[in-house]
């Protein structure tokens, strides 16, 4: 470990090991809904300018991060996340890249550059994966994030317990609240700060949703807003989201994991908590240079129970929402749904393939034909969760402009050109087979059984 990664560890370990019996419970009553101030709707926000001029002012003091420390294994891939082919052979990767250099040859002098956030899991091969953006009119730097020992969840001792050898499972990368540290000590800060740019974008690099947003950028500067949280309406299935509250007259950031147990169904309701974070988080510069160097971050810790093998171990991560409490005029923007489409599985990635959006300079647009606000809920079965899996079981990817539900569990295929109208559930029991034929058109279906058509 560097020096700054042995002081940032200690640090959360030894807050950990204090907490774990003298932190106090969240104080229900004290959380109060945020007030306009607190929480704008992104309808009413000014748009940048009238002219391109304008944007291409504002523009010139932004720069991008993307969160790129995740591996593909949950989807059966190797390597980084962000080189998954989401749409006609491109990568998340790719698709950033085009819509930043959209951005830097639309607006002359913007050079908006790129930051990509690695971890030791993901920093080696990214390397190699960016010189292919050479010729590129964006200029991408790397950077990674801290890396911090795994604990014996029985001893509560830091893994590795010898130095002996050197294992990578001993180790991981401790949450995207390490944003802070991280593009502080790696002097990125300062850079950017030479250069002229005052705001930084960041997201996760899943999130295709996540574009640059002039009419966010604008409201940061009139504002001298330091911290601004994306937050879109929540639905049923959103319910683990964090969501943004005022809590003593202060604008902070409520996750369910703080939730005492009596209130985690008002928590979950869509009644009470009507937004969720995106994840999506604009930041001013100097902010960041001044918090770092004075107060410091001491962020919520979240206690992530993993199992390594036949050993029980302990992560300890933070979240970047959790710090929207240390920064000046910090508020939350609610935003539409399109601004957050992650791909955390092979269900979001059949929605991101499907008709349901079409690409423009590497960002994805909302179909217009699609009649409906909302997108359809997919949920695939274990069968589809490998993307390798998950694409030798579509012949093309269906249409499902006028899709609200689908549900897919068992052995199930389809042929190509199928069309999905409304809600369609197909249920296979073990050891039986579904193959919907080529161009078949399923609407407000319930399939189940033992069902093999061939197509003539």
């Amino acid at each position: 470990m560097t020096d700054t990664e042995l002081k940032g560890f200690l640090n959360l370990y030894g807050r950990y090991m204090s907490e774990k019996s003298t932190k106090r419970a969240i104080d229900w009553d004290k959380i109060q809904q945020p007030d306009e101030s607190m929480l704008k709707p992104y309808d009413e926000l000014e748009a940048a300018a009238a002219d391109a001029s304008g944007e291409g002012e504002l523009l010139k003091k932004l720069a991008v991060l993307k969160l790129n420390g995740g591996l593909g294994t949950s989807m059966g891939c190797t390597g980084p996340k962000s080189v998954i082919e989401v749409r006609n052979d491109s990568t998340f990767l790719d698709l950033i890249v085009q819509q930043i250099e959209h951005i830097n040859k639309k607006y002359e002098g913007a050079d908006v550059p790129l930051l990509l956030m690695n971890s030791f899991n993901t920093d080696a091969e990214t390397a190699k994966i960016i010189q292919k953006y050479q010729d590129t009119n964006v200029t991408i730097t790397t950077f990674q994030q801290s890396r911090f020992p795994r604990i014996d969840k029985d001893t509560l001792e830091p893994l590795p317990l010898s130095h002996q050898g050197y294992q990578l499972s001993d180790w991981y990368p401790p949450g995207h609240g390490d944003v802070f540290e991280s593009v502080f000590n790696s002097g990125l800060v300062d850079t950017l700060l030479a250069q002229g740019k005052e705001y930084l974008f960041v997201s996760n690099v899943d999130n295709l949703g996540a574009t640059v947003d002039t009419k966010i950028l604008r409201m940061l500067q009139e504002t001298e807003c330091e911290y601004c949280m994306e937050l879109t309406d929540k639905t049923r299935a959103d319910i683990k989201g964090g969501t943004i509250i005022s809590y003593d007259g202060k604008v902070s950031l409520l996750e369910v994991a703080q939730v005492p147990k009596q209130y985690l169904e008002q928590f979950k309701s869509i009644k009470k908590f009507k937004v969720f974070n995106t994840n999506n988080i604009w930041l001013n510069l100097r902010a960041i240079k001044r918090v770092m160097q004075t107060t410091g971050l001491e962020l919520d810790i979240i206690v992530n129970n993993k199992a390594v093998g036949d050993k029980k171990v302990v992560q300890l991560e933070t979240a970047i929402g959790a710090a929207i409490s240390y920064f000046k005029n910090a508020c939350g923007v609610n935003v539409p749904r399109s601004r957050f489409l992650p791909v955390k599985s092979t269900s979001d990635l059949m929605l991101i393939q499907s008709n349901m959006f079409t690409l423009k300079s590497g960002s994805l647009v909302k179909n217009p034909a699609r009649e409906f606000a909302t997108t359809p809920v997919v949920k695939l079965g274990d069968e589809f969760k490998k993307v390798s899996a998950y694409l030798s079981r579509f012949g093309s990817i269906p249409d499902v402009l006028e899709l609200d539900h689908l549900t897919v569990s068992g052995d199930v295929s389809f042929g190509a050109d199928v069309v999905l109208k409304g809600t369609v559930i197909i249920v296979v029991n073990t050891g039986s087979k579904v193959m919907i034929p080529r161009g078949s058109i399923l609407e407000n279906q319930v399939i189940t059984g033992d069902l093999h058509i061939t197509s003539h």
